[in-house]
């Protein structure tokens, strides 16, 4: 009991930490990209319905500007890194697996652990490597609602906290969700840099959120 509670207070003062940082990151952020240059992006597959909607979005931008893509799969999921290839049209994909924050039916008690496994290994994904001097993540890490975003954010924002980290999040909230946020969204929405719905209804809901309409 007492490693969850430590668990628990260490990430209450992170999140504390970050919510109060945040406001001065948001306000520093560097001038838009031009349109012609190019933007490494890596795209979360989350499985199901979550992998259908992330690559339908991924086919509304540009491909020859969005290079290289990193698909990022939680451990075991091969029908999602199938999907990728399939969307590829090539067998030479950049796949990235990932340790599940929490499996399927796990007890909440031992969830602090395998959060803690999976955290400890994306934070190196989101750190910048000693030889490209980018992290794994890309300029962009796109994100649309499985539960592993929390992991995923929470790597980011621990390498800005070291003053590494330089991807930038884009979270959009499934197509599904037309009255209310996903959990994943809820928690996440005051720690991405863009948070994005489909359904108008929402948007006016959900202070700071874009809407551009139907993206899947």
């Amino acid at each position: 009991m007492f490693v969850i509670f430590l668990f628990f207070a260490l990430s209450t003062l992170l999140v504390a930490y970050s919510a109060w940082t945040y406001k001065s990151h948001r306000s520093s952020r560097s001038a838009r990209r031009a349109s012609s240059s190019t933007c490494s992006i890596s795209i979360f597959l989350g499985s199901g319905g979550h992998t259908t909607e992330a690559l339908q979005l991924l086919a509304g931008l540009d491909r020859t500007r969005y290079i290289p893509r990193t698909y990022i799969v939680s451990a075991g999921d091969t029908l999602s890194i199938k999907r990728a290839i399939a969307f590829e049209g090539s067998s030479d994909v950049r796949v990235v697996e990932i340790p599940r924050a929490r499996m399927v039916h796990q007890p909440l008690r031992s969830v602090p652990f395998t959060f803690t496994r999976s955290l400890l290994h994306t934070v190196r994904l989101a750190l910048p490597s000693s030889e490209s001097g980018s992290s794994a993540l890309g300029d962009v890490l796109l994100m649309n609602g499985p539960g592993t975003c929390v992991v995923l954010c929470a790597s980011v924002w621990l390498a800005r906290l070291l003053g590494a980290g330089k991807t930038r999040m884009v979270y959009v909230e499934s197509f599904a969700r037309v009255q209310s946020l996903s959990l994943s969204g809820r928690i996440l929405r005051n720690f991405v840099d863009r948070f994005v719905v489909q359904w108008p209804e929402l948007k006016e809901k959900v202070p700071g959120a874009e809407c551009r309409g139907w993206l899947v």
